[in-house]
């Protein structure tokens, strides 16, 4: 599903947010990224959908090139929900975000509106559907961003630190829901217990490369790594 090669990339004043990057991941796999802040991680993930395009190397999405040429049809495969909802959300309704995707992708309209209403239920905004973002609570928020996102049925979804203004319930709801997800997937978070839930695969960021990637457990148990790249042990190894 993605294939990185060699990709680096270097921001206008200069700072070179990723060095290198090689990165395979194959299709149905759940993939978190982590690190510390600055490490390169919301960079890595822009190209994914070509928010950035590569200066060096290569991006590959199912296949395609994710460069200029390609660039809307890997936005129709790849669900990139935002670390800010506010970024994501723009509409007079939040029922309008969740709807303008399919409408820009030309899906089929009954089918997207059922889905739509599925996914609002499900994440308890059905009877907000016609209110305003900023009338959401930043939970709420967060939600509709991914239910924007989910409705257009992506292969492969891509979440930008998911579980911030989440209180326990909706973490747990959300944990539920990503594993019940039956797409290949790519978690940003600082929340190590949610990659340990929901993730096989762990990739360590540090200064635009990727330091370590193996097994979640054997990751994120192992803190003289851990601690070597900024980040600490999950909340449930502490104790032990």
């Amino acid at each position: 599903m993605i294939t990185i090669s060699r990709l680096a990339f270097d921001y206008p004043d200069g700072t070179r947010a990723l060095d290198g990057i090689d990165l395979y991941i194959g299709q149905g796999e759940s993939i978190g990224i982590v690190g510390s802040n600055g490490a390169g991680k919301s960079t890595l993930v822009s190209h994914l959908n070509g928010w950035f395009l590569p200066q060096t190397g290569s991006v590959r999405i199912a296949g395609l090139d994710a460069g200029r040429k390609h660039v809307e049809a890997v936005r129709k495969k790849t669900g990139l929900v935002f670390q800010k909802p506010d970024d994501q959300l723009f509409m007079a309704r939040i029922y309008d975000d969740v709807m303008f995707g399919p409408s820009n992708l030309g899906m089929e309209e009954a089918e997207s509106r059922a889905e739509a209403e599925r996914l609002l239920r499900m994440f308890g905004l059905w009877e907000l559907r016609d209110k305003p973002p900023a009338h959401l609570s930043q939970g709420q928020k967060r939600f509709a961003a991914l239910a924007a996102v989910l409705v257009m049925k992506p292969e492969l979804l891509v979440m930008d630190e998911p579980t911030s203004d989440l209180d326990p319930r909706n973490r747990r709801m959300l944990i539920g829901l990503v594993n019940g997800l039956h797409v290949t997937k790519l978690t940003v978070s600082h929340d190590l217990d949610f990659i340990w839930e929901t993730c096989q695969r762990v990739c360590i960021m540090n200064k635009g490369k990727i330091i370590a990637d193996g097994p979640t457990k054997d990751i994120l148990s192992d803190q003289g790594l851990l601690e070597a790249n900024g980040l600490e042990l999950p909340l449930r190894l502490q104790g032990e």
